[in-house]
């Protein structure tokens, strides 16, 4: 009894050694920069990946932008793929979980068997004979693997890391769908403010025609006047017909963001926001703790490390509990359960490779360099966080400044064309001063709405590269 306890405390002594391989710590960026490369003026944020992200786009007040995330976060294929793969990896990082614990399965055996008489002879001065006899043998068996180097405590470590890498990665996918779809909608709120535009502007020209007709038959002006005015509107309603295709292709597009098929989606004309909102912007370092791709590469980190302690494990021996085996045999049900039935086996069981032709090497290389790599990929992550982030800052910042000068520039565009109209009925202007006036007007009217339009897709490329939302 004294050995049985023996061999059976073994693996929990062997459980508390030291894990083989380092312990995983996330590498420091040393050459993260201390700021942006941008005026002053944005506001600062303190957050979080570990807090759950908000709603971001709540911040522009579009109840129509608001419906369409909904559907998106709830339809989309490529999210609930994403949901499923990390369902995936957590059963899996579960399964893995397991192997600290015995495995206990209940075996029964019922057999009735006839021995043969004519069986070579165990003794030559007894004859053998032909015997029908039952067996019943319900046993207990208990196998489990003694972790005495870590090695299941690693592979744990490696499927945990898969696992959060897999929950990044879906927060990632969340962040990328919601930001495009996001993009694409005021894309789509441009191009109506830009069909508005040209459309009020042809149904003014159509009234200018309609002067200009007056006064050609009065004998004012001339047929080329009249000609002009017409190709003009002619011109603009083309690009209208441009403008609809283009609104029509970009309308499918968020039809299939939202998991929708595009022949039965359709969204009835809007327009931008009022007003571009104020958006906090955190200091480079926290980028590290707010880009789900980010927290993606570092997982992979610890899971490539962890690896590396999985294959060193194979320099050692092995040691786990032979199936312990614990029961009853009988070849009677009335005597099954009694002690002179009470069968029961317990040993432990070591293997070591002497020669293997470096395969266990091979491994342990394999490992490092994937740990390398994996390190390699997070820290252009963290690259690319940066320039992405500076990039949005950069464009926001331009298209902001450019945006002023366009208002001034639409004012006094407005102004011109009145004074230019009053001219041409008071007979100073011709007709062709006219027309290029108008042209002009559309113009700047249709370069405001580009950069309006470009000044909420910058601001979105700016929330999806901080990571999203941020707590206050």
């Amino acid at each position: 009894m004294r050995r049985i306890l023996i061999i059976v405390s073994l693996p929990l002594l062997c459980a508390a050694c030291s894990t083989i391989g380092s312990d995983y710590i996330r590498p420091a960026i040393t050459d993260m920069p201390s700021g942006w490369k941008t005026e002053s003026g944005w506001q600062s944020a303190s957050p979080a990946d570990a807090n759950p992200k908000t709603a971001w786009w709540i911040i522009f007040g579009d109840r129509q932008l608001d419906e369409l995330e909904d559907n998106c976060l709830k339809d989309n294929p490529n999210l609930k793929e994403a949901v499923a793969r990390l369902d995936q990896a957590l059963a899996q990082s579960n399964a893995h979980a397991a192997s600290l614990f015995p495995s206990v399965a209940l075996q029964t055996n019922v057999t009735r068997s006839r021995i043969s008489a004519n069986r070579p002879l165990a003794a030559y001065n007894t004859q053998n004979s032909s015997t029908v006899q039952n067996d019943f043998k319900p046993a207990l068996t208990v196998s489990y693997e003694v972790d005495w180097l870590g090695r299941v405590r690693r592979d744990i470590e490696s499927a945990k890391a898969n696992a959060g890498q897999a929950r990044a990665d879906r927060e990632n996918v969340r962040l990328v769908l919601t930001a495009q779809l996001a993009s694409v909608y005021f894309q789509l709120r441009q191009i109506d403010e830009e069909i508005g535009f040209v459309t009020g502007l042809i149904a003014l020209q159509q009234k200018v025609l309609e002067l200009i007709q007056i006064r050609h038959e009065l004998g004012v002006a001339g047929e080329n006047d009249v000609v002009l005015q017409r190709a003009l509107i002619e011109s603009n309603k083309a690009q209208v017909e441009l403008l609809k295709n283009q609104r029509k292709q970009t309308e499918n597009t968020l039809a299939t963001l939202t998991g929708v098929p595009a022949a039965t989606f359709t969204l009835s004309a809007g327009a931008l926001p009022a007003n571009i909102p104020m958006i906090p912007v955190a200091l480079p370092a926290t980028l590290l703790e707010r880009r789900p791709d980010i927290a993606s590469a570092e997982r992979a980190m610890a899971a490539a490390n962890a690896q590396i302690g999985i294959a060193r494990a194979a320099y050692f021996p092995t040691l786990s509990l032979s199936p312990a085996l614990g029961g009853y045999e009988s070849n009677r049900l009335s005597n099954l359960i009694s002690v002179p039935s009470l069968l029961w086996s317990v040993g432990v069981q070591s293997s070591q490779t002497l020669f293997d032709g470096g395969r266990i090497r091979a491994g342990v290389d394999f490992a490092q360099a994937g740990y390398i790599a994996a390190r390699a990929n997070y820290r252009q992550s963290v690259l690319l966080a940066i320039e992405e982030a500076q990039d949005a800052l950069g464009t926001l910042h331009g298209l902001a400044s450019a945006g002023q000068k366009q208002d001034e520039a639409v004012r006094d565009q407005n102004k011109a064309y009145a004074i230019t109209l009053l001219r041409y009925q008071a007979g100073l202007d011709s007709a062709l001063t006219l027309a290029t006036m108008q042209q002009n007007q559309l113009t700047a009217l249709r370069v405001q709405s580009q950069l309006r339009g470009g000044q909420f897709v910058s601001a979105v490329s700016l929330l999806k590269a901080l990571g999203g939302g941020w707590s206050e």
